[in-house]
């Protein structure tokens, strides 16, 4: 038998085995490090889109924050100057309301009585005064009930007193206002319905 020396063969194979496994982890790691680099890239690149997604968003709430803030400011002039404008209303349907009331006062004071102070709040009139008997009492309230302008008259307390060396009777009487009623159509062009009766 002839000797064969495979040594060197398999020295050979050994060092081409290594140079093919490091070509291979070359190349591996390459790819590795692509892949890699790709996905950083896609990753910070949706990082910084929904970063400016989000600064995008956060400037449109604080333009829509200072546009409520503006609309709740609007609303509350809105609402003062709804306010000041039934005050108007309110006293541009009542200017007349002291006058007719004095005028109706002049009308239904009876005979022997006489007005002390005449006090108004709101649609209620306070009425002190002093009467020669009962009966005028009686007749200044039925008259006050007849009244268009007047209504539900009540007798707060009488009274005697002594008013000029004469027996006389004090008398509080309280009555309630007739408001006009205003119509929508009449209130814009500042007329007034009548009363009823």
């Amino acid at each position: 038998m002839i000797p064969i020396n495979l040594l060197p063969h398999r020295e050979e194979r050994r060092k081409e085995q290594r140079k093919r496994f490091v070509a291979l982890a070359a190349v591996t790691f390459v790819i590795g490090v692509a892949i890699w680099g790709a996905v950083h890239t896609y990753f910070g690149n949706r990082i910084q889109t929904q970063v400016g997604r989000n600064e995008y968003l956060l400037n449109e709430i604080a333009i829509l924050d200072r546009q409520i803030e503006e609309i709740k400011k609007l609303k509350e002039q809105t609402e003062a100057l709804l306010g000041r404008k039934q005050v108007v209303e309110s006293l541009q349907s009542n200017r007349s309301e002291t006058v007719r009331l004095l005028d109706q006062l002049v009308r239904q004071i009876p005979d022997g009585v006489y007005l002390k102070s005449v006090k108004q709040t709101g649609n209620r009139v306070n009425i002190s005064g002093y009467a020669s008997s009962n009966a005028r009492v009686s007749t200044l309230m039925r008259n006050l009930e007849a009244s268009p302008w007047l209504e539900a008259p009540s007798l707060v307390e009488i009274k005697a007193a002594i008013v000029d060396k004469q027996q006389q009777n004090e008398f509080i009487v309280n009555v309630n206002l007739t408001r006009e009623k205003v119509d929508s159509t009449d209130a814009s062009q500042g007329q007034q319905k009548p009363p009823k009766g």
